[in-house]
């Protein structure tokens, strides 16, 4: 099923066809008579007198080739009010063979900027579904068309718009692939195919790593037959030297916890262990496609966590690419591994004002935070506060958790330099921030977002309809907008 969305400026005289128009929140209809025959506006007049009008929307059934949505615009919308809205309209539009609607947006009379932009992103990213591997393919149309010279957004909104669904759809399809699928090998090849939208792709194999000494990434993936990669995407669109932004995700394809085995119930679910990596890859195909004024880089550590001959025991010792030694006490405790090679790596390589990794990292954010917010968990109070203001504004909502040294001590090991689990028990996801946080080596403003809560979901949100969800990329291209772009 697809959506397509025409924007014509000719007349919006009375139409025939299926009609989509905008009244105020007490449903007053005074001011769209102009586009309703004088029966339409009577027969709605009278239904609106005895109904609810605590609804955001109603949809009226005038005849078998027409009905009329009437959507009620409140007052002091907020942008994520509006895309929701949006998206509860494709709920009411989403049935039944190709449809076609006539959507006046001169009948909007709202002082909100860009309000049908930002209506229309909530119905595309509503109308995601994942069904590629559907023998029975659907061929589903929704096409609107947009009429009227009043309200509708910019042709470099419309395109910004555009960058931003296709890099979450980028990110939510990622996630929703099987595991023997998009293993390493395969996840490497389709973030070097974003060449195409102008990002530098560089890949670290197997034998570079080694070279490179990142030991605790590689350990993680030696069991598997699959390789383990290393993959870094930078946009320069600034037009001077600046410092990068710097985004850094866990891409672990595949976990069954190593030796450490996970129980099989639900395990088929790990597929989406690399959900923080596929926002990175999506965020950093979107800067590309909207010509992002900034320079920005992406990283991204892909293994497959299995269990062979060859897997990582618990027990093991490595040393990390900081040249600090690592006990694995848990080889289910895998993506901080991935993690702290590709944070120090990401510090010293491309110096950036700040880094925001992103990993399903921890259990223990789901039964503390549920499936509402992502963990925060940072150094930095500026970029804390930003990213938290950049959530509530697209409704991509975090809640920042607490570091501090004292914590430290339950990550230290008696054998080497740090331990990858906290043994006492307690506290799972700030102990595994304050692993994290001893990779960052010279002080760069660092912020870990776990988002094991958010990247999928079993029943669907307000902008999504169940699966993957794309989690962060909205989150952090708002960052980017509002405060370095």
């Amino acid at each position: 099923m697809s959506i397509k969305i025409n924007y014509s400026n000719k007349a919006s005289s009375k139409i025939s066809a299926n009609l989509v128009l905008f009244s105020n929140e007490k449903f007053n209809i005074n001011g769209l008579k102009k586009y309703l025959s004088s029966s339409e506006f009577s027969y709605i007049n009278d239904l609106l007198k005895t109904s609810d009008l605590k609804k955001n929307l109603f949809v009226f059934k005038l005849t078998s080739k027409k009905k009329i949505v009437l959507v009620s615009i409140k007052n002091n919308l907020k942008i994520s009010d509006i895309e929701n809205l949006g998206a509860e309209f494709y709920g009411c539009i989403n049935h039944g063979k190709n449809s076609e609607y006539f959507l006046i947006s001169d009948s909007i009379a709202n002082n909100h900027d860009n309000f049908l932009g930002h209506f229309l992103h909530g119905l595309k990213l509503k109308s995601y579904e994942f069904k590629k591997y559907k023998t029975k393919k659907e061929t589903r149309v929704i096409s609107i068309h947009v009429l009227g010279n009043k309200n509708k957004p910019s042709h470099q909104k419309q395109l910004k718009f555009k960058a931003l669904e296709e890099g979450t759809f980028y990110a939510r399809d990622l996630v929703s692939e099987p595991g023997n699928v998009l293993h390493p090998d395969e996840y490497a090849k389709r973030i070097s195919s974003l060449r195409k939208d102008g990002l530098k792709i560089n890949v670290y194999d197997q034998k570079k790593l080694k070279k490179l000494g990142m030991h605790a990434l590689l350990g993680v993936g030696q069991g598997s037959i699959r390789g383990s990669y290393l993959v870094t995407m930078e946009w320069n669109g600034a037009k001077n030297n600046s410092k990068p932004l710097a985004f850094v995700g866990k891409g672990v394809c595949f976990d069954t916890g190593g030796y450490s085995l996970k129980p099989a119930k639900f395990m088929e679910d790990m597929t989406y262990d690399m959900a923080g990596s596929a926002t990175v890859v999506g965020l950093m195909k979107s800067l590309a496609l909207r010509k992002a004024k900034i320079n920005a880089v992406g990283v991204v550590g892909l293994v497959e966590n299995m269990v062979s001959g060859n897997a990582q025991r618990p027990g093991d010792i490595v040393k990390s690419y900081s040249g600090k030694t690592i006990e694995i006490l848990n080889t289910d405790a895998e993506g901080r591994l991935v993690l702290a090679d590709a944070l120090t790596f990401t510090e010293k390589k491309f110096k950036p004002k700040f880094i925001v990794d992103l990993a399903t990292l921890t259990g223990a954010i789901i039964v503390c935070l549920g499936s509402e917010y992502a963990g925060l968990f940072s150094n930095d109070d500026k970029l804390s506060k930003q990213i938290f203001n950049a959530g509530e504004k697209v409704e991509e909502k975090v809640w920042r958790m607490p570091l501090h040294k004292n914590y430290d001590k339950l990550m230290n090991s008696k054998n080497a330099d740090v331990q990858n689990i906290n043994y006492v028990g307690g506290a799972g996801s700030t102990t595994a921030a304050q692993f994290l946080q001893r990779f960052i080596l010279n002080k760069t403003p660092w912020a870990h977002l776990d988002i094991a809560g958010m990247a999928f979901s079993k029943y669907g949100g307000a902008l999504n309809s169940g699966g993957a969800t794309g989690f962060g990329v909205r989150l952090l291209n708002q960052l980017i907008e509002e405060h370095y772009e």
